[in-house]
């Protein structure tokens, strides 16, 4: 008798799990006849906006003043997803293409030092030719930073003598 009194409700409690793939459910692109759409996917409601699009869309709107922090983060975040393929220089020849990879362009072109910050921002957000998107791998306060650090290497690269502080016998 306290065999079935301990056995019983461990017996009951098992029998009482369900999953939920096996309840009866509508599959999101199936016909419904609930719906005046006639699918069994929602539409969403007017306004709805998903959970950090507000945050980023904020952030892209608005680059971070430059300073030396943000461009040692833009460093650090070129040398993660950058240099591969565009070199620690921007020159084009990382890794990848040394290993056959189409080779980007270098950021040192005259039209690419032409175009304003945004433009790496975006590049980066949604992809160019065959580089791929880099939205879900790199943050977007961080791509302002890679594309700070972008206009530093060009900067660094086209700067004439007179333009150095210390060249004129001047600091900032």
């Amino acid at each position: 008798m306290i065999r079935v009194a301990i056995f019983l409700p461990l017996l009951v409690l098992a029998a009482c799990k369900q999953e939920m793939n096996q309840q009866r459910k509508e599959n999101t692109y199936a016909r419904s006849e609930l719906s005046k759409n006639g699918s069994a996917a929602r539409m969403l409601p007017e306004g709805a906006v998903a959970r950090g699009d507000l945050e980023r869309d904020r952030i892209a709107a608005n680059p971070p003043p430059i300073t030396a922090e943000l461009l040692e983060r833009g460093r650090e975040r070129y040398a993660i997803a950058c240099v591969p393929c565009h070199g620690a220089a921007g020159d084009g020849d990382g890794m990848i293409v040394r290993r056959g990879f189409p080779p980007p362009p270098s950021y040192h072109t005259q039209r690419l030092r032409a175009v304003p910050a945004r433009y790496f921002y975006d590049v980066i957000t949604d992809g160019y030719g065959v580089m791929y998107s880099y939205a879900a791998r790199v943050q977007p306060a961080d791509r302002w930073a890679i594309a700070a650090y972008i206009r530093a290497l060009q900067l660094s690269r086209h700067a004439t003598l007179a333009e150095a502080p210390e060249a004129a016998g001047r600091l900032p």
